[in-house]
Formats: C-alpha cells, structure tokens, sequence
C-alpha cells in the first residue's frame, strides 16, 4: 500500500474555469477563482506552492517555480452541475441524464399529493434563496403551520419551517415523504429540510439542517472501501450526499472553520483509511449569494489552515484538494457554473511539480483513491503511479 491514510478535501464550488460545454448551461464567461482573482486580490501563498496558479493564470497569483505538489484540473464527464452530480463521479459514478431542475416550481399536481399526504397546505413552490424566503415568507408560516417550499438552480426539493410551528421530528418526516413522492422523472438530487427559529425581520436559519438524498448505485468508491475494510470518516456533507454509506466516522459541521477543525481532529481519531472531507461555505454563503469578499476571505482562510494540516501529516499520508464545480461570484448569476475543478496533491513522499493536465472526469480522483486501497471503480483512471 502507497499511502496508508488519504486526506481528501472538497472546497465546494471552488472552480477554475468555464467548460467547453458551458453555454449550454447558461455559464460562458464563468471562472470562479479566476474572476475572483481579477476583482479582489488574493493571498493564496500556501495553495500557490503546492500549485494552484500553475494550473492556470491567476491574476495576481504567482506560478510556484517548483510546487510542492502535483497539479491539475479536471473535467465533469456527468451532465450537470450540482453537488450530487460532482461528489458522485469522483465516487465513480456518471450520469446518463441530469437531474431535474426546476426554474417555475414544482408541477400543480405534485405539490397538491405532496401536501395531500403531509396533511398541510403549503408556502412558495418557487425558486429561491433561503435566507430571501423565510423572511418573505415566515410571517405567513407562523400565521398559518404550512410549511414553505422552494427550490434553487440545483436539483433540490427544500422544505422551510419555524422548528416552534412544525417540530424536526414532523419536519424530517415530512421531507421523507418528499422524497418517496419525488421519483421517475421527479427523482431530484437531494430533499432538504430547512429549518429556522427567531420572529418577523430577524428569522435565521440553523444547524439542523437534514438531506434526504437520492441513493447512489451500488459499486461505488465507498462500497469498495467498506469491502475492502477501510476506515472511512467523512467531515460536512459527505455523510449526506452518499446517505452514509461506507462511511465508519462521520463529522457534522457548522461552517468552514468548525470543518477545518474537525478534519484536523480526525488526523488524531482515524489513523488509516480515508478522511473526506466537504467545506461548503464557498458555496451556500458565498457564491449562491454572490459575495465576493466573504468568497475571498474564505478561501484565505483555508490557505492559512493548510501549514497547520500537512505539518501534522504523517509520512504515509497523501492530501487531495479539489472542487465538485463552480460558484462563480462575480457574474450575475446566483446559479452554480459548469467548470473545470483545480486538482492539487501533496504527501511528504509524492514526487514534486508533477502536471497532471486536464483530467476528463473526476473519478480520475476516486480511481486513484481506490488504487491506493487495492480496489477498483467503474469509471477513471488514476493518477497514483505519476505522482510516486
């Protein structure tokens, strides 16, 4: 066995780049970090030594002479463009067909057996923020118990409610009745319950947040490694997305920071296997909102962390930073973008400045993982031998 623990981090949504096939999802002109660097100045010095702006030009960044790690970007090979779809393919899975957005709301006639089965009525059924909704919305909840659905450009079922008016056990009750309805053609990515407390103007969200997502096929990363033996402990959505499966340890968290503490956490409590961790704030409070200094900041945040990870790797360790697709801040669109996702692998005994080019889909990562474990996935091809 090469490495005998993997550190694996998403920074979600962190893109590099529009996709040749990027108009056709309305995203030309998309680059999150490039855009992101051309409108705000960023000071990225530890991703720039591993190699981050020597996957591209990045304005203001400088190409690191010798990287530290190897480097790359890669390609989305799945229709889409949402986290299901991307944490999906580096577990080894394509899609044949996207899953089903909905940018008018939900069919009449799905909403009225959804609301016939959870005996309420219900609010919205309209794309939106969450933040934007509940405070649009709230008050008429309170005034009336029904809960409030929404939707975004992912393919999501949200359902919204005051934990003082539809306690969590109804509300996760309720979205498991969404998910059982939404199937066929309905079959959407992830149902989320949404909950929040507080009164009118001043409603916030919290952290009991729950995803009903759609169970991948079987043969996937995580059920190889659960056969094989290996310890996996998931940090953020991870647990969500894959509905636990595989999946030993799993961490809940309640923004970046508590992520990045955790995973450093989970260096003392799994010392083998597989660490994978999701850092979602990028993406649900910075790109969807279109902020582009909490974006930057964020992403300066997790470059000041990075000394104080690989210092406490060991040197049977490898480290994995990638994205699952774009969230580009600096465009109009509050939407995710299709692009190409950075690539940047780093362990005390992986060979230097390796360019790993354009990689065509991103089980090339999951591929590589499982080459490292002794397994094998459907889909990719790993990278392992080029960086040892």
């Amino acid at each position: 066995m090469s490495f005998r623990r993997v550190i694996w981090v998403v920074l979600d949504s962190v893109g590099i780049g529009e996709m040749p096939d990027a108009a056709e999802y309305g995203d030309a002109g998309s680059d999150t970090l490039g855009n992101l660097a051309r409108v705000r100045p960023l000071r990225l010095p530890h991703l720039c030594r591993l190699g981050l702006a020597n996957i591209k030009p990045l304005a203001g960044l400088d190409p690191a002479r010798e990287p530290l790690g190897a480097f790359g970007r890669c390609a989305s090979a799945s229709p889409g463009k949402d986290t299901t779809t991307g944490h999906w393919e580096m577990a080894g899975i394509h899609l044949s067909r996207p899953f089903p957005l909905y940018p008018n709301g939900f069919p009449r006639e799905l909403i009225e057996e959804f609301e016939r089965r959870i005996g309420r009525k219900t609010l919205g059924n309209v794309p939106a923020s969450g933040t934007e909704i509940i405070e649009r919305l709230g008050t008429e909840h309170l005034r009336t118990g029904s809960p409030i659905v929404y939707t975004s450009a992912d393919s999501v079922f949200q359902v919204a409610a005051h934990e003082d008016v539809i306690p969590l056990w109804e509300l996760y009750k309720i979205c498991e009745t969404a998910r059982e309805l939404l199937r066929g053609e309905h079959e959407v990515g992830r149902v989320i319950a949404r909950p929040f407390v507080g009164q009118p103007g001043a409603f916030t969200r919290t952290a009991n947040r729950k995803d009903f997502a759609v169970p991948p096929p079987p043969g996937m990363l995580l059920d190889k490694l659960e056969e094989r033996g290996v310890t996996v402990h998931t940090v953020g959505k991870i647990f969500e997305v894959f509905l636990g499966r595989g999946i030993q340890i799993y961490d809940k968290t309640r923004d970046n920071a508590d992520g990045m503490a955790k995973t450093l956490e989970a260096l003392e409590e799994t010392p083998a296997g597989l660490i994978w961790t999701n850092l979602v704030d990028f993406d649900q409070l910075y790109g969807h909102r279109n902020n582009v200094e909490g974006y930057a900041a964020a992403l300066e945040a997790v470059d000041a962390w990075l000394p104080s990870l690989m210092q406490r790797m060991r040197e049977d360790d490898l480290l994995i930073l990638c994205a699952d697709h774009g969230c580009d801040p600096t465009t109009p669109s509050t939407d995710h973008s299709r692009e190409y996702v950075p690539l940047l692998v780093w362990g005390p005994k992986t060979r230097r400045g390796v360019a790993l080019g354009t990689r065509p889909t991103l089980a090339d990562i999951g591929q590589t993982v499982a080459a490292i474990f002794g397994v094998r996935i459907e889909k990719g091809e790993s990278f392992l031998e080029a960086i040892l």
